[in-house]
């Protein structure tokens, strides 16, 4: 949720921003529209101070009155602040009512994007960031999908899931399951050496926490929701992870605070259909690794950029083709103010998949969990939240089936055989 002091005094910067991301006029008006609402706000702020005042002043002097035996003009003032007491209640409710708008107003509005985001409005805008060094290699000429990859050597099975449960929901089976058990023990375990301290958290959250990392309202529609409880199954680690800090104070000393989590994560992906989503392309419940940092507003971009770091050295020691990009304005997040996709190219498919996003959200998230720090001048500032696929398995999954086979079966890479047990499928 942006802060009503970044519209007011940076409004021109936000207007750009939006601009970036093809928002349209409606949207952009929205903003002198939060203005005067906090104008009323102030205003009713200082009426409500100025009342308040004077009823505690009246107070204290119909005390003495009472004293001095001057009880009729005691009355008198009882009175007085009788009214005043019915307008600080009309007041009250009026400056409640006010916030509550300007809340609403802010909830549906994204975060400013970054002054290093491109303009676009379609996925094929974005920026190559930076891409693998090495020349793509190619398969032998009987080389197959991940999905029938999967059939020959029994690896997974979509029509099971469809059987157990519906569309998009793998089965894993034998070297297929100990792939993916090692994947997760790989990732945790690069991601605990540079630093991020494990954490299993719930795999439900409630409202407050849907809504406090930005989930809630933009999201609804993609999130499996438990009507009965009024919970929702979590679409990402992020969610849980980061509202470990909701309504948090925390010491500058205690940043950066580097989590991270190994979850199954839930994602209707509703209207998802065609060649695009077959196999593992596209699931409903997939397992991934994630990375979230809380830092100083001052280092955060710096931190950004140590985490695509990281999850490039991930793609590196698994040997996969991949490039990163910068996403422009139109294909970006709605709580992310700089956003960096990794892709990986499936060989066999011939296109590039997206296995991470890791992102900046500035203030946007703590803002709406109200994630503070007591900085060194001793203020309380709202922290920056950062966080990072490191890695989606689904398709990393997918795209070392394919870029591994061989004609005689498909070769584990090295630095997973240790948690495999095995060189090869």
């Amino acid at each position: 949720m942006l802060e009503v002091s970044i519209i007011r005094n940076q409004k021109d910067r936000v207007v750009e921003g939006f601009q970036k991301r093809n928002l349209n006029d409606a949207a952009i008006a929205e903003l002198d529209n939060i203005i005067a609402l906090d104008d009323e706000r102030k205003s009713v702020q200082t009426s409500l101070d100025s009342i308040l005042a004077e009823g505690n002043a009246l107070s204290k002097e119909i005390g003495e009155l009472f004293k001095s035996g001057k009880q009729a003009e005691a009355a008198e003032l009882k009175e007085k602040v009788a009214s005043l007491k019915e307008t600080t209640k009309e007041l009250e409710n009026r400056h409640k009512e006010i916030k509550d708008q300007i809340e609403e107003k802010l909830l549906s509005l994204p975060n400013v994007p970054h002054t290093s985001v491109p303009k676009g409005k379609t996925p094929e805008e974005n920026e190559v960031f930076k891409a693998w060094d090495k020349e793509i290699p190619q398969l032998h000429a009987n080389a197959l999908a991940h999905w029938d990859l999967a059939e020959k050597y029994d690896l997974f099975s979509l029509p099971l899931g469809v059987q157990l449960t519906g569309s998009g929901f793998p089965v894993y089976k034998g070297k297929g399951a100990k792939l993916q058990r090692a994947l997760i023990s790989f990732f945790l375990d690069e991601a605990t050496n540079a630093g991020f301290q494990e954490i299993i958290p719930p795999l439900l959250v409630n409202r407050h926490s849907a809504r406090g990392t930005g989930q809630l309202p933009d999201k609804e529609g993609q999130m499996y929701y438990c009507e009965k409880d009024d919970l929702y199954l979590i679409p990402t680690a992020e969610v849980p992870v980061t509202n470990l800090y909701r309504d948090a104070l925390v010491s500058v000393d205690e940043l950066p605070i580097k989590m991270t989590a190994y979850t199954p994560c839930f994602r209707r992906e509703a209207g998802s259909y065609g060649a695009d989503v077959k196999g593992l392309n596209r699931v409903h419940q997939f397992d991934k690794v994630e990375v979230v940092v809380i830092e100083h507003p001052e280092k955060s971009y710096d931190t950004l950029m140590t985490m695509v770091d990281h999850v490039e050295g991930l793609l590196k020691k698994l040997e996969l083709p991949y490039r990163i990009l910068r996403l422009c304005g139109g294909d970006m997040g709605f709580n992310s103010a700089l956003t960096f996709d990794f892709e990986v190219f499936s060989m066999a498919q011939k296109k590039w998949l997206e296995v991470s996003s890791v992102s900046n959200f500035e203030s946007f998230q703590a803002n709406r969990m109200v994630l503070r720090f007591k900085d060194t001048d001793g203020k309380n500032k709202l922290a920056h939240t950062l966080n990072g696929s490191a890695l989606a398995l689904a398709r990393i999954v997918a795209s070392l089936l394919e870029n591994n086979q061989t004609e005689d079966g498909i070769v584990i890479p090295e630095v997973l055989r240790r948690y495999t047990g095995f060189e090869k499928i």
